[in-house]
């Protein structure tokens, strides 16, 4: 694949991004918060500095990774520049680079900042790309509970035999005194609980508990304590917790995930660390014989792990796949784990309309033809529908009523095949009489000129609409041999003939996408020719309310001077020249008074 198409179809998502040189040889890691935006920059100006000029010519290939946030994008540039150590960047050799936020495995948790990650049974938070993030969020959770800060060995044994004496901290209120008993194990507990909760950025439980606990204290008339109950509840409303792409509780894990359509798959595969993302790599795997999610993931978790030679005893997969009895397969529900697996299946999208983009270039034959496939899966047609026709109805209280037929071809208008229909049986505002003609009128002259059918044809609007329209294919015997549906606009369902239960279609369905094309320029086009025609009706009916003044007139007029606007401007002799004295003179009155 071309650089200058692997650039331009690159997405403006935050991520992290890799240059390689002809031989696969990594050269440089960098972070963004627009990819497309930042990759394209090195090679659409001037670099001043040398190194970098010869590092943009050895460039051959540009790969990536897709991430939450510039906070996680930050985090993942730091992990894999110390896994590859590229010859282009700056190597940080200290391996505690951030911070992290502890809760100590002890009895009344002390919770600190620290670099270092301890596996004794502690939970680590973190780490936190700025000291100033993590400091801000210690002091939020200073200022919401009253935590100990010594480091004295609070056993129930120290406490009871009274070994230790409060210190200030307690005299000042930012301590409940656990070690002289005054606080208990179970509700130092509960603020530790909720404390967790807030630095994962789960707000809701502790803004209930102090919402109630203010109402009660307004309940005792004790107004004091109710105000500082309502400014942790709004520190804590404004807090906003920063995301990581780390968890040092998730270590060794091997992330696999997998989206397809009619005749591709698209899988990722994430290497997890110590709770850090090592390794990424994600692929196209083209279908053989329709194969299902399942077993391509599954050859692609063997091909992957062979490969990359993993050790991990453990894989997060969205989805069950059978891998033998050795390998702990785990299809996570919920929390850090789950986010992970969607992280993976996030690059995997990405992945995949980064190709649609590419094919479309480079491949457009291929890129129609997936969308057909596509299209004629999702609407559950018999055939592919390579020539689609869509019918709209056009009318503002009853007048000049107007219908507009859009023809696509392989997905892409055909504007020489447009038509409009001026509505001629019906009278007033008929939406359903109307289709039903114009639908008659269209298929009845295709029939007699021998003309090739559509595959499929699209009515704009709902079961009415629609029934209307199978009516003329029923008189001209053409019911089977074309199929149609109805696009309904108020939630975009699909209706079909003698079928109540609408379809609804993924929001971000290309098949959608195809179909609210074709009721959009359906649309604009009937719109444009009922407001010409509105137009030039109202124009030609001011010169033909002059009386004396008859259509054969106004139509030399028209053809003469274009406009009623340059009627109005002409002198008498101008006029005079083209319809005679008598009548330019009832004009020129006319338009004087």
């Amino acid at each position: 694949m071309k650089l200058e198409i692997q650039i331009q179809t690159l997405p403006t998502s935050p991520g992290v991004y890799q240059y390689y040189d002809k031989e696969g040889v990594i050269l440089y890691v960098g972070k963004a918060k627009n990819l497309k935006k930042r990759v394209a920059s090195y090679f659409t100006k001037t670099h001043e500095n040398g190194k970098t000029r010869v590092l943009v010519k050895k460039i051959a290939t540009v790969k990536h990774i897709v991430v939450n946030s510039e906070t996680d994008a930050l985090l993942l540039e730091n992990n894999l520049i110390k896994k590859y150590k590229p010859r282009y960047n700056v190597l940080l050799k200290d391996d505690k680079t951030y911070p992290w936020i502890c809760i100590k495995k002890e009895r009344f948790p002390r919770i600190f900042l620290t670099r270092n990650v301890i596996k004794d049974g502690s939970e680590y938070f973190g780490p936190y790309t700025s000291v100033r993030t993590a400091r801000a969020l210690l002091d939020l959770i200073k200022e919401l509970f009253q935590l100990r800060t010594c480091n004295y060995d609070l056993s129930k044994k120290n406490i009871e035999f009274k070994k230790y004496k409060v210190c200030l901290d307690y005299h000042i209120g930012n301590c409940k005194g656990a070690c002289e008993g005054l606080q208990t194990v179970e509700n130092y507990q509960q603020d530790i609980d909720a404390i967790r909760n807030i630095i994962k950025g789960n707000f809701k439980h502790s803004l209930k508990l102090f919402k109630e606990l203010m109402l009660q204290f307004a309940d005792k008339m004790e107004f004091e304590e109710a105000q500082k109950i309502k400014e942790k509840i709004d520190l804590l409303a404004n807090y906003q917790a920063k995301s990581t792409v780390v968890n040092p509780s998730i270590t060794n894990v091997d992330v696999f995930s997998l989206i397809s359509d009619e005749g591709f798959a698209y899988a990722n595969f994430f290497k997890i660390v110590n709770g850090s993302i090592i390794q990424s790599h994600t692929t196209e795997i083209k279908k053989r014989l329709n194969e299902t999610d399942k077993k391509l993931l599954e050859l692609f978790i063997i091909e992957i792990r062979t490969r990359f030679n993993s050790q991990s005893k453990e894989i997060y997969v969205p989805f069950k796949v059978d891998l033998g009895e050795e390998l702990k397969v785990t299809v996570p529900k919920l929390g850090d784990k789950k986010r992970i697996v969607e992280l993976s299946i996030r690059n995997a999208k990405y992945f995949r309309q980064e190709r649609f983009k590419q094919i479309k270039i480079v491949d457009p034959d291929r890129h129609v033809n997936r969308i057909m496939a596509q299209m004629k899966k999702d609407l559950r047609l018999t055939k592919e529908p390579r020539h689609i026709e869509c019918f709209d109805n056009s009318n503002i209280q009853g007048t000049n009523p107007v219908a507009a037929c859009v023809v696509f071809k392989n997905g892409k208008p055909s504007k020489k095949e447009y038509r409009h229909f001026n509505i001629k049986t019906v009278v007033g505002p008929d939406d359903f009489a109307s289709m039903e003609e114009v639908v008659f009128r269209r298929y009845k002259r295709l029939k007699e000129e021998d003309q090739p059918l559509p595959q499929l044809i699209v009515i704009d609007g709902g079961k009415g609409q629609l029934s209307s329209a199978v009516k003329s294919l029923d008189i001209l015997g053409l019911r089977n041999k074309i199929a149609i549906i109805g696009i309904a606009k108020r939630l975009e369902e699909i209706y079909y003939p003698n079928d109540s239960i609408p379809l609804y279609l993924d929001k971000t369905s290309e098949s959608l996408k195809v179909i609210q094309r074709l009721r959009d320029e359906a649309h604009r086009f009937g719109i444009t020719h009922h407001r010409n025609k509105r137009s030039k009706a109202l124009l030609i009916n001011e010169l033909e309310l002059i009386s004396g003044i008859g259509k054969q007139t106004v139509v030399s007029l028209m053809k003469h001077f274009k406009s009623v606007k340059r009627i109005k401007a002409a002198p008498f002799d101008e006029i005079e020249k083209i319809i005679g004295a008598n009548r330019a003179k009832k004009i020129k009155e006319h338009f004087q008074k």
